[in-house]
């Protein structure tokens, strides 16, 4: 019996369509647009951060105080200490300091939570958080606090739209919280 096996660029030749129609296929299959918006809605960006710390307050601080906030698609920004190093002058009583956190690019604050860690008792009156590149009369997202932290827990505000049944089943994302 004689095979009749065409020849390898032949071959090639007939498989190329065939390679490139698959290749577009997966290209826009709704998985890899899925993976490009998740790589982008991952974007870096840097928020200022406005405390104002409240009158009631101790004069100051030693108190670790940190603080996490994001959006109702959980792109998060987490600040771990502020002021960072702990500069001297920072969240004094009837305060109003300002603080750069670095976090994933989000769509409208809409949580914000607060963690102190000490003995003072820090008590902040109100938190706001101005997104990057927001224009000069956009308002700010604003968190209203008024008495002190609980010692090592995360506490605070949110305003999140709650998502359908049918939306939290559809949620990917997988990434971890400091809120636990």
């Amino acid at each position: 019996m004689v095979s009749m096996a065409p020849s390898s660029s032949a071959a090639a030749t007939r498989r190329l369509p065939l390679l490139l129609l698959l290749a577009a296929v997966l290209l826009l299959h709704p998985c890899h647009a899925a993976t490009e918006a998740s790589a982008a809605a991952r974007r870096e960006c840097t928020y200022t951060v406005r405390v104002k710390t409240s009158c009631a307050s101790p004069a100051r601080t030693a108190d670790i105080v940190s603080v996490a906030f994001g959006d109702a698609y959980r792109n998060e920004a987490y600040g771990a200490r502020l002021p960072a190093g702990g500069a001297s002058g920072a969240l004094d009583r009837c305060a109003v300091d300002a603080f750069r956190v670095g976090g994933q690019c989000g769509y409208g604050v809409c949580y914000l939570y607060l963690r102190r860690a000490g003995r003072d008792g820090w008590a902040p009156e109100w938190v706001q958080v101005f997104e990057p590149g927001a224009a000069a009369g956009e308002k700010p997202s604003t968190f209203y606090f008024g008495s002190p932290l609980p010692d090592g827990v995360w506490y605070g505000h949110n305003r999140c739209p709650k998502a359908s049944p049918a939306m939290a089943a559809r949620r990917t994302n997988t990434s971890a919280s400091p809120l636990g």
